[in-house]
């Protein structure tokens, strides 16, 4: 609920991530308004200042006045068009090669809003959950202590171990056991 204000009120931001799982990201919109802008300077060096005009249209129109994490292309060519311009597909391309918009695999025709540059951190999301399920599912009994396992390395991910221990016991994929000997992790029965 306190979620759904702070998007109203614009203080933060959500994004629907495409890992293949329910993933979602917050942010702050200041921050985020700092990545729209750095995407605009991007976009200006390789394109006309006309064609980067678009990132201003879409902070004023779009980010103002729609809090969804996706949006579908007409939907967005309404509240682009506010500008008094006429939106064309290649300004719906500069928002997507920004990084801003990604299109969504299950129809063509609509986006998710994005974090430019994120797609290095999903990466090593994924590939560092793949890995530590993997080595405790090699594991006699599937678990280990957290002592140890936090002394391990992943190779896959430049995230932390820990961060990955957190985000699969958010997700319910290992669980914890308190023993004697220290905190259990444990994959998680299906």
């Amino acid at each position: 609920m306190q979620v759904q204000v702070l998007k109203q009120q614009q203080v933060i931001r959500l994004f629907k991530f495409n890992t293949g799982q329910d993933d979602y990201g917050i942010m702050f919109m200041d921050d985020f308004l700092i990545q729209v802008k750095s995407a605009k300077k991007r976009m200006e060096t390789k394109h006309s200042q006309d064609a980067a005009a678009v990132f201003d249209w879409f902070t004023k129109h779009v980010l103002t006045c729609y809090f969804d994490v996706g949006i579908s292309y007409r939907q967005l060519e309404g509240l682009l068009s506010q500008s008094g311009e006429s939106v064309k597909d290649k300004h719906v391309s500069l928002l997507i090669n920004g990084g801003l918009l990604v299109r969504k695999l299950a129809d063509p025709t609509s986006y998710w809003f994005s974090i430019p540059n994120v797609g290095s951190l999903l990466k090593y999301l994924t590939q560092g959950r793949k890995e530590l399920l993997s080595f405790l599912n090699r594991q006699r009994y599937k678990e280990m202590l957290m002592s140890s396992l936090e002394k391990r390395r992943l190779r896959m991910s430049q995230l932390d171990i820990r961060f990955h221990i957190r985000d699969l016991i958010g997700l319910g994929h290992l669980c914890t056991v308190n023993t004697p000997a220290g905190l259990l992790i444990r994959v998680a029965r299906d």
